[in-house]
C-alpha cells in the first residue's frame, strides 16, 4: 500500500464512525444521480429531517442511556488487496481512539477531549492543528447523530435524488469552518444513508470523502451501522463491525495522546 494513501486511512476512519454513514466505489462514480425534479414547497423543513432521523435510530432518551461504546470488525482495502482489523473505542462526551491495523501495521487516531493525535508508521506521533484538530474535535462527539445541529452552523433541504436504490432528502450542512457537507437521508425510513463530508488531508488539502451506510441494527435500544463503505480519490475501503459493545468500562486516560518511546 502506498504511503499517502495507507496514511489516509486513520482520517477515513474516524469520518465513518462520526457521519455513521457511508460503499467502496471511486471518487468520479460516488456523486449521487439526481431523481425527478421535487419543488422546494414540498420538500421538509431540516429540523423535520433531523427529527425524523432522531426517531430512527432509537430516540434521544435511549442515546442518552449509553456512555460508551466498543466496536471492533474488520476493513478491507480491494485496490491494494489488502484486509485487516478495525477497533474503535468511543466515550461520553467526546473521548475517542481509533486502531486499524493493515497489513500487520496500526494506524491510530485519538481525541482525548482536549488533544486530537495521530500515530502511524510512516508519519509517527503527532498532533491535529489548525482545521484537521476541528475536525476531530467534531467527529469524536459521542453524540454526533443527536447534535447535527449543534455541530453544522447551517443544514438546508435542497432536494430529493437518489442514493443507491434509496430515494433521499438531501441535506447541506455547512461547518463553521465553511466547507458544506451532504447528507442523505432516506425519505421513508428517516435513517443516513449517505454522507459527502470534508477534511483536511495530510498535505493540508480539502479532501472529500464520500461514504453510504448499510446493515442498521438494534443495540441496546438504538440503531447503528454494522457496514460502512468509504472512498475519494485517495482510497476506497469497507468496514464491517462484527461486534459492538456499549456501556463498558473505558478510562480516560486509554483517549489520550502516547507517551514517545
Amino acid at each position: 500500500m502506498k504511503q499517502a494513501q495507507a496514511k489516509f486511512l486513520v482520517g477515513f476512519v474516524i469520518c465513518a464512525m462520526a457521519a455513521s454513514g457511508a460503499r467502496a466505489q471511486t471518487a468520479s462514480s460516488a456523486a449521487p444521480a439526481k431523481s425527478g425534479a421535487t419543488t422546494t414547497a414540498a420538500l421538509p423543513s431540516a429540523d423535520q429531517v433531523l427529527d425524523s432521523y432522531e426517531k430512527a435510530i432509537g430516540g434521544r432518551d435511549a442515546w442518552m442511556k449509553i456512555k460508551t461504546r466498543i466496536s471492533t470488525g474488520t476493513i478491507d482495502v480491494p485496490a491494494f488487496n489488502v484486509s485487516g482489523t478495525v477497533e474503535v473505542h468511543q466515550k461520553a462526551p467526546d473521548r475517542l481512539l481509533s486502531v486499524a491495523v493493515i497489513a500487520g501495521q496500526a494506524y491510530k487516531h485519538g481525541f482525548d477531549g482536549t488533544v486530537a493525535w495521530s500515530d502511524d508508521p510512516q508519519n509517527g506521533l503527532k498532533e491535529d492543528t489548525g482545521a484537521a484538530f476541528t475536525a476531530s474535535k467534531r467527529e469524536a462527539d459521542f453524540y454526533h447523530q443527536l447534535d447535527l445541529r449543534k455541530l453544522y452552523a447551517k443544514m438546508t433541504v435542497t432536494g430529493v435524488e437518489k442514493a443507491g436504490e434509496h430515494d433521499t432528502y438531501v441535506v447541506e450542512a455547512v461547518t463553521p469552518e465553511g466547507p458544506t457537507d451532504k447528507l442523505y437521508f432516506d425519505t421513508k425510513s428517516g435513517l443516513l444513508v449517505r454522507s459527502v463530508n470534508h477534511r483536511p488531508a495530510p498535505d493540508g488539502s480539502d479532501a472529500v470523502y464520500t461514504g453510504d451506510i448499510e446493515d442498521y441494527r438494534d443495540v441496546d435500544g438504538i440503531k447503528l451501522p454494522f457496514v460502512v463503505h468509504q472512498s475519494s480519490d485517495q482510497a476506497a475501503f469497507t468496514i464491517t463491525f462484527t461486534d459492538i459493545k456499549q456501556n463498558v468500562d473505558l478510562t480516560d486516560d486509554q483517549f489520550g495522546k502516547p507517551k514517545p518511546e
